[in-house]
């Protein structure tokens, strides 16, 4: 066990977003690097409808002790990473209470029922100001265009894990990231990844 440690034990985090978003693989992630601390972690990973396009939520509970079930309870997520705005508020709706903090991602994917006019998606601003009034801190960060100039939409999933480390609510760092990387994904991947999680840290102040 390291010396690295919690605010809270267990601390729960949901990371959600839609389909092809990556978010299973940025669970996994941050899974390794807490791992590599010593922590236990416990992952619990839910599906909608449609792999893609529909709602996919991985939930984790991290400990310095024992290991927790996988699923966190209603109304006591700590953190809520979201890669698709609307996709926050429905965690939040369950999940969340007063104090709970959220990073989201700006960049809106529209279900099929928008898409067919049969339902409106809100605007960001409205968004925003619903995020706002349910969560304790929150960080709007706008991933998807700032990995678009990485040349692949799907970076966004690491940015918002260097976001993450960068809020400092978990005990996660650069260093940390690239052993995981290098590990899991090679030496020819690692760099770009960097550069990802880099730009997501850059974005929040």
């Amino acid at each position: 066990m390291g010396t690295a440690t919690l605010t809270k034990d267990p601390y729960n985090l949901i990371i959600t977003g839609v389909g092809g978003q990556g978010n299973v693989l940025a669970s996994r992630v941050l899974g390794n690097l807490l791992a590599d601390q010593g922590f236990s972690i416990t992952i619990g990973e839910t599906f909608g409808a449609s792999q893609r396009g529909g709602s996919v939520m991985s939930h984790m509970r991290i400990s310095a002790g024992e290991s927790w079930s996988p699923q966190i309870p209603q109304g006591q997520a700590d953190m809520v990473v979201a890669l698709e705005p609307i996709e926050a508020l429905r965690v939040l709706h369950t999940y969340g209470h007063p104090g709970v903090k959220v990073i989201s991602n700006t960049r809106s994917i529209y279900p099929v029922g928008v898409i067919s006019g049969d339902n409106k998606y809100p605007s960001m601003d409205e968004l925003k100001t619903i995020i706002e009034d349910l969560t304790e801190s929150v960080w709007f960060i706008n991933a998807t265009d700032a990995a678009m100039k990485l040349g692949n939409p799907i970076f966004g999933n690491i940015m918002m894990v260097g976001a993450l480390a960068k809020t400092g609510v978990l005990p996660i760092d650069r260093d940390g990231f690239e052993k995981v990387m290098l590990r899991t994904m090679g030496e020819k991947k690692t760099p770009v990844n960097l550069k990802a999680f880099d730009m997501g840290a850059e974005m929040i102040t």
